[in-house]
């Protein structure tokens, strides 16, 4: 019986650790591993058109599953176009496994065809990246990989030549039980004591929650109501936190609505549940705040903070609840909710007055009837940019539906390589990638692996033939917008040249009918939308210089901030109020 080679190890141990797929394109010096995977039952080699789909789609994966996910790239110039999709998952937290394979070891440094050294060229974007050298340095090196990648929710790299992948495999190779889940992190009983000090003393709180209040929504529900705090939330957040939420007083941020804003600047203490929230100019200065992390470095580096607690939501609410005391006043509850609900109010009409007679279509109106048509446990993959403003506001979270964007990195492109991951997990699950012109064009070319693999993904293109947030950004600074037109095609009928689905809609009256269409199909479908390209959003909080900008810009300008069905349930929420 023939030895077992290094690639057959990797992939072997690869398996051990619950990866399923290894997404990628194949090269000279990958051959040994993708021969292997050919040769296993047990994983699949994903192909696909672009290494940076590879990275985008394992972090997807990752996301969704909470697992271990992998992704490959042949020496030089392939594993390189990984980088951008490694950042992306390294940032939003997700396990991923990366294998750059890498040229002759012989060459190494002699300036060899294709040479990079991507044992250096990851070491940002990972909590590991190293080098197999030797043979004997396997299985060692991957299993270390592995723990940092699973261990601190993130990415770890692995380099490994060709020549050395196809060398036999090390004799009395020291393998060790792979751990693939991370613990639950307790506070300790002194922080929970003074963090409980803290909430007694306040007369008003406010929650603020990221994606770290992932599985402990309940908890936080009962938190806000022992304390009578409202709750905002960050994008990331958003999933996690708005659904059966009376507390909700919208987001914060960029992208914000509602009384997200006026919650974490007239409270006594804001509390900072789970969020490496990136933009301090939204949060107060003037406010006693305090900071619940799993990750001990995300602790003060945004806000000064009068009390940072390492540990994970979940837990650290379990410990505090019982130990404060129950606040009866729910006066500046019962403000904020009000407020969140009259903002809404005030808002909502912008995207409803007339709309049916609108053309070129309002993007608003599209997320909107979007969200009532799709599945109530889908998954949404969102391109950066204005579609991430839709989906913020316009997606009705519930519990059961996931929403996967680029939301830390912020790269464009993501939606459709992150809808292939999140598709390949459950061919019958619902996966919706709301992509704009400028993101899907970026790599429209994994469109086809969409059709090679008959992934049914619904692609719904926000085509305003333009770069919207650039030229927002753009008026923000009083610059005339330039460089932000794109010439684009039928998209649909790209779409059906390339063996898949394709709807193109130009008026509001084809649209609900349209997505119906698309989510029948049991294949790959894209449905065109144009919109309309001076739908542009707004802050919450405008200051004094975006003012300026936008006087300072020529041309007529929509500014609006339409919240869809968000609505209802700020008005539902104002039952809540006890009556006087």
């Amino acid at each position: 019986m023939a030895k077992q080679t290094v690639a057959e190890q990797f992939v072997d141990i690869l398996v051990r650790a619950g990866v399923q797929r290894l997404y990628g394109v194949v090269g000279d010096s990958l051959n040994p591993v993708v021969d292997a995977i050919r040769r296993s039952r047990a994983i699949d080699w994903i192909q696909v058109r672009h290494e940076e789909t590879a990275a985008f789609a394992a972090g997807a994966e990752a996301q969704v599953t909470g697992k271990l996910t992998a992704c490959a790239g042949s020496c030089g110039p392939g594993n390189l176009h990984l980088i951008n999709g490694l950042f992306d998952a390294h940032r939003s937290m997700a396990p991923v496994l990366a294998l750059a394979s890498h040229i002759p070891s012989s060459e190494i440094g002699t300036g060899y065809f294709q040479e990079t050294h991507p044992d250096r060229l990851f070491a940002e974007c990972s909590h590991y990246s190293e080098m197999i050298s030797n043979r004997q340095q396997m299985p060692r090196v991957l299993q270390t990989a592995i723990q940092h990648a699973v261990g601190r929710s993130g990415v770890s790299v692995v380099s490994l030549p060709g020549d050395i992948a196809s060398e036999a495999a090390p004799d009395r190779a020291i393998e060790h039980a792979l751990v693939t889940a991370r613990p639950s992190v307790r506070p300790g009983d002194a922080e929970i004591d003074r963090l409980a000090e803290l909430v007694d003393a306040a007369g008003k709180i406010t929650l603020f929650c990221g994606s770290g209040t992932a599985g402990a929504h309940a908890e936080v529900m009962e938190f806000a109501e022992r304390v009578k705090a409202p709750v905002g939330h960050a994008l990331r957040g958003k999933e996690w936190i708005q659904y059966d939420n009376p507390y909700d007083v919208g987001m914060s941020g960029l992208l914000g609505y509602g009384a997200a804003y006026e919650a974490t600047h007239e409270c006594d203490l804001l509390i900072l549940l789970g969020t490496d929230f990136p933009y301090n100019a939204f949060l107060p200065d003037d406010v006693k705040i305090v900071q619940v992390d799993v990750r001990p470095e995300h602790l003060g580096r945004r806000s000064q903070l009068a009390l940072g607690v390492w540990g994970d939501v979940r837990e650290t609410l379990r410990c505090l609840t019982p130990k404060v005391q129950i606040k009866s006043q729910r006066a500046f509850l019962d403000r904020m909710l009000k407020k969140h609900a009259d903002a809404l109010e005030g808002v909502v009409s912008a995207y409803t007055r007339k709309v049916e007679k609108h053309i070129p279509i309002h993007p608003e109106y599209v997320a909107s009837v979007l969200d009532d048509e799709a599945d109530d446990d889908a998954v949404f993959t969102v391109d950066t940019g204005m579609c991430n403003v839709w989906a913020a506001r316009y997606l009705t979270p519930n519990g059961r539906r996931r929403v996967i964007g680029s939301f830390t990195h912020g790269s464009m492109a993501n939606a459709l390589p992150q809808a292939i991951g999140a598709q390949f997990i459950d061919p019958g699950r619902q996966v919706v990638s709301m992509s704009g012109d400028g993101g899907f064009t970026m790599l429209m070319g994994d469109f086809l692996t969409l059709v090679q693999y008959g992934l049914p993904v619904k692609v719904v293109l926000f085509n305003n033939s333009s770069l919207g947030m650039v030229e927002l950004e753009m008026l923000v600074a009083g610059l005339p917008s330039y460089g932000t037109t794109n010439q684009n095609p039928d998209f649909a009928a790209v779409a059906r040249a390339a063996g898949a689905h394709g709807i193109r809609v130009e008026k509001p009256k084809q649209l609900r009918g349209a997505l119906r269409e698309a989510f029948a199909h049991q294949g790959p479908a894209l449905v065109d939308v144009v919109t309309d390209p001076n739908a542009l959003s707004i802050p919450p909080k405008v200051s004094a210089e975006m003012v300026s900008g936008f006087a300072l810009s020529a041309g007529k300008i929509v500014l609006d901030g339409g919240v869809g069905r968000m609505l209802q349930m700020a008005r539902s929420n104002l039952r809540n109020i006890p009556r006087m």
